[in-house]
């Protein structure tokens, strides 16, 4: 159901269906939340939604709560009066368009984002590997004042018939 707001000579909006004054801020929280609005002129019940809705972005805009990408509003200044003529259609084509494109960006950071974690994890475990090593017993390290040992590797005694062969 649509939200009829009347808007007053002093640009006070009235809710119709709370039967109250209402902010800028309270018509973005509800069009955010999907609902539906139409703004009307009391006087000459001429719709003016389109005007607050402006209203409201650039209101959020100056608190920088809020406000739409750069693209999207070049796109609507762009087209202006080709986006009316042709309808909500077109728009939806538009906020399509900038939807894609900012899906599409989010591709390579998820990427970036799983190769992260994967190194993340292959740290831990080298880690994990690396103290393990460390916490293996080592045999003690020689000192100046220890006596080195030669080792000889051992000798086979030789029989007379190899030294016969060998002249």
């Amino acid at each position: 159901m649509i939200r009829l707001i009347k808007r007053y000579g002093s640009r006070k909006l009235y809710d119709t269906e709370e039967s109250r004054y209402v902010s800028l801020e309270e018509i973005g929280s509800w069009v955010r939340q999907g609902q539906e609005i139409r703004v009307v002129d009391n006087q000459t019940s001429e719709d003016v939604t389109a005007q607050t809705l402006t209203q409201v972005i650039l209101d959020e805009g100056r608190k920088g709560t809020s406000f739409p990408p750069s693209e999207l509003l070049h796109e609507l200044i762009r087209r202006g009066e080709g986006l009316v003529s042709s309808g909500v259609g077109s728009l939806q084509q538009g906020v399509d368009k900038l939807l894609q494109a900012s899906v599409d960006r989010l591709g390579p950071v998820k990427q970036m984002r799983a190769e992260t974690d994967l190194l993340r994890q292959r740290l831990e475990e080298l880690e994990a590997a690396l103290g393990r090593i460390d916490d293996q017993p080592r045999p003690p390290a020689a000192t100046a004042t220890d006596p080195v040992k030669e080792t000889v590797p051992p000798t086979r005694p030789t029989t007379d018939n190899e030294n016969t062969n060998e002249n």
